[in-house]
């Protein structure tokens, strides 16, 4: 055995020793790494969520009125894009009024249309019952044919009563809007974002 292998024959055991503690250490980095992405997320989320919430209740008395009702409400920043088939996505926040417990979601939509263009607005909803919320977050939502968003910068017209234990809002760059098709939207758990405390 020469020399040069006596030598090294040392270094290359405390390098076989540390390799599983340099590939927990490499793991450990990237679930941090993943667990501060999500975070970022949800905290952005939360921020568009809150903003929303406070413009409705702020432009909408009778819907400032439904939510000292509700049990919880919801918020959602939605980008839809319309090139001949259109399509809708975004993310949104579910809150418990009482507890405060955040469920982070989805959203999307797809359909056939002669739009043209790219719309961004956010989607606020009140939920008047405990069942109707954790039905909404549990198992999902979908916004049947018809299904609205209303509001209107007057206050009139804006959703004075729940239907069906929901109360929704639609707010783009101009307010409120008055009657703003939500149909064929879907709302989900999201799996990517629940998976870390907040």
């Amino acid at each position: 055995m020469s020399r040069l292998t006596r030598n090294l024959m040392p270094a290359v055991a405390v390098g076989l020793l540390l390799l599983p503690a340099l590939s927990a250490s490499a793991s450990d980095a990237n679930e941090s790494w993943e667990s501060m992405r999500v975070q970022a997320k949800q905290e952005k989320i939360d921020t568009m969520a809150n903003q929303a919430l406070h413009e409705v209740l702020a432009k909408s008395p009778k819907a400032n009125a439904l939510y000292e009702k509700a049990y919880g409400w919801a918020a959602f920043s939605d980008l839809k894009v319309a090139f001949g088939l259109s399509g809708a996505g975004g993310k949104g926040v579910a809150v418990n009024i009482k507890t405060g417990l955040r469920t982070y979601m989805d959203m999307g939509s797809a359909g056939a249309g002669l739009q043209l263009g790219v719309k961004k607005y956010e989607v606020v909803f009140l939920f008047e019952n405990r069942e109707t919320f954790d039905n909404f977050v549990n198992n999902g939502w979908s916004a049947g044919a018809g299904a609205s968003a209303i509001g209107g910068t007057a206050g009139g017209g804006v959703q004075a009563s729940f239907v069906n234990g929901i109360a929704a809002y639609e707010l783009t760059k101009g307010g409120l809007m008055a009657s703003a098709d939500i149909s064929g939207t879907k709302y989900w758990k999201s799996d990517e974002l629940n998976g870390t405390e907040h």
